[in-house]
């Protein structure tokens, strides 16, 4: 059975125009793929703690101690573990908000999502193929230096070792000039478009 791993860094909840968005896509993508299974980490009630000084030592001894099987790593273990991944978070001050942030750090544990090779190069150790990252932004940033979230997700990929990386967007939903849900509805189309493929 391939498992699916579900990031939900959607801080507004169900109201999240990216929730609806990642939603409509894994409906479809269950519909076509019934044998996976999808598990959702909803970063907002996970509540990991930042990375904060005791929070590290903490870590680096639990890590030091070779305890990577201690409930401190269990969501590096997950993400390394699935399949498939799907992040979905909303464009935040041109990256993503915070607590996804604090999420992608605390599954960046060597020896789990990556580790070095014999000549200290990094070397990615996620088991999946595909990662797609669904987002929504009320202006145009698309492909623009101001469009950091982009970038910080493709090299988390290359470092993960995760090969395809897929990006689902919806743009322009807060131009008063645009018809917000007709822009949805065109992205919605292409969730279903890429469901298929994925």
């Amino acid at each position: 059975m391939e498992h699916l791993l579900f990031v939900n860094g959607c801080v507004r909840g169900e109201k999240s125009r990216t929730l609806k968005l990642a939603r409509r896509f894994l409906e479809r993508y269950q519909a076509a793929h019934p044998d996976t299974e999808v598990t959702e980490v909803d970063v907002c009630a996970q509540r990991l703690s930042p990375q904060y000084p005791e929070v590290l030592a903490e870590r680096d001894a639990v890590w030091n101690a070779g305890g990577l099987d201690q409930p401190m790593f269990a969501p590096a273990r997950q993400f390394a573990a699935a399949d498939k991944i799907v992040i979905a978070a909303p464009f935040w001050d041109l990256s993503f908000p915070a607590a996804l942030k604090i999420y992608l750090e605390r599954i960046s544990v060597t020896d789990i999502t990556f580790g070095y090779d014999a000549d200290g190069n990094s070397v990615g150790l996620c088991k999946a193929s595909k990662l797609l990252y669904i987002t929504t932004r009320g202006g145009y940033y698309a492909g623009t230096p101001l469009d950091i979230a982009t970038q910080h997700i493709k090299g988390l990929a290359v470092m993960y070792g995760i090969p395809c990386v897929h990006f689902l967007d919806a743009e322009g939903l807060d131009d008063v000039r645009n018809d917000k849900q007709a822009l949805l509805e065109q992205a919605m189309e292409r969730a279903d478009a890429l469901a298929e493929e994925f």
